[in-house]
């Protein structure tokens, strides 16, 4: 007798989509082991069981100039996916923030007759409030990980959960700080500063070359300084290495995969690209810098739109500038090394972020948010 397993079609379009996406998978396999997961994600995704069409990583993009270059391939994903759910017929669609890909994936969802379940909500709440309507059209159900968040879909007659923030649940560290400083190759007592360029090789193109230059100013100043860059799994090692080949002799920037938060304990301070990082290195406790540099045409677009009065995380939850912000022409070696570099030499200011960053831990809810939005997917199977 053949048995037919529930489909269940996922997205996760960017690396921290990926990891979210895994836990999510896990938590609802833990309920129903018979369920069969198939979509778009990053390795994370599929060492949870996930059967993955395309990858998240090549789907990664910032700013409108590079979603054009890649624009024939993210159509060719669409179309796949559109015939995966006349084909293959999911019982549930699940998608994962990544609005602009998966907002019209939910309404050809919605037309076959697939319930629709958002977890991590578009931030609507920072430009394109109209979406709201949208997703109130082709979404049954959503789960947002910002406690401000419920209130404004319940608003809008949404059904909406709070469930809290998923970091809560991955950050922790195997080591202790002098074990993981002895397994990086790191000296105690020397100041190690974090390079983060991002996810997306179109956003470590733009910043990694900035970082370095930056690294090389903090060098002459303190010539003791280490440097350390947790590799995101979306990323090509050896892409990132020919970047930094010029600058090695000098910098000898420590490139390690897989131990992002072992990495980032260790460091005294950083330099993060805005996005899902800066909230991780917030909650690891690092006082950093956020950079972010995108197109001049993409960038005078959001000037007109975008509606937030911070980019970074951290100082969006907060409330207030927690940490400086760097963006577009301020994004320079000089004034990201002039800030690091008042980390590291002002005590009272690093000991001042640390604690506004721990307040910022205490606003993202209790850990279990994978379990709590899978609770929520299973009821709409």
């Amino acid at each position: 007798m053949t048995i037919y397993k529930k489909k269940v079609l996922i997205v996760a379009g960017e690396a921290s989509g990926d990891l979210h996406g895994a836990n999510l998978v896990r938590a609802m396999l833990e309920t129903d082991p018979g369920l069969a997961f198939y979509g778009i994600g990053g390795p994370k995704m599929e060492a949870a069981g996930v059967r993955c069409l395309a990858r998240a990583g090549d789907m990664a993009v910032v700013g409108l100039t590079e979603v054009f270059s890649k624009l024939g391939m993210i159509l060719g994903i669409m179309r796949k996916l559109k015939r995966s759910l006349r084909e293959e017929k999911p019982a549930l669609i699940i998608l994962i923030d990544y609005p602009d890909f998966n907002m019209p994936l939910a309404r050809a969802a919605k037309k076959q007759g697939v319930r629709v379940f958002y977890y991590i909500s578009p931030q609507v709440w920072a430009w394109r409030r109209g979406r709201i309507k949208q997703l109130r059209q082709c979404v049954d159900r959503m789960a947002v990980i910002l406690p401000f968040e419920a209130e404004m879909y319940r608003r809008e007659g949404m059904a909406v959960e709070f469930v809290g923030h998923p970091l809560l649940d991955g950050i922790n560290t195997k080591y202790h700080r002098n074990e993981a400083i002895r397994r990086f190759d790191l000296r105690e007592g020397a100041a190690i500063i974090g390079l983060l360029p991002g996810s997306r090789p179109g956003e470590v193109t733009k910043l990694l070359p900035e970082m370095l230059a930056a690294a090389g100013i903090i060098k002459r100043e303190v010539p003791t300084a280490q440097f350390v860059l947790p590799l995101a799994d979306t990323l090509d090692r050896d892409g990132v290495e020919e970047m930094i080949r010029p600058c090695q002799e000098k910098l000898n920037v420590k490139i390690i995969g897989n131990e992002i938060y072992d990495v980032l304990a260790v460091c005294d301070a950083a330099m993060v690209a805005s996005g899902t990082a800066t909230l991780e290195t917030a909650l690891i406790g690092v006082p950093m810098i956020i950079v972010y540099k995108i197109s001049p045409f993409t960038y005078l677009m959001g000037r007109i739109f975008v509606h937030v009065d911070h980019i970074g995380l951290a100082n969006i939850i907060a409330g207030k500038t927690v940490v400086p912000e760097l963006i577009q022409q301020d994004v320079n070696p000089p004034r990201m090394a002039k800030e690091i570099l008042a980390i590291l030499t002002d005590v009272e200011r690093k000991n001042c972020i640390k604690q506004e960053l721990a307040g910022i831990r205490e606003k993202l809810g209790a850990p279990g948010a994978a379990r709590r939005a899978a609770r929520l997917a299973m009821e709409m199977l």
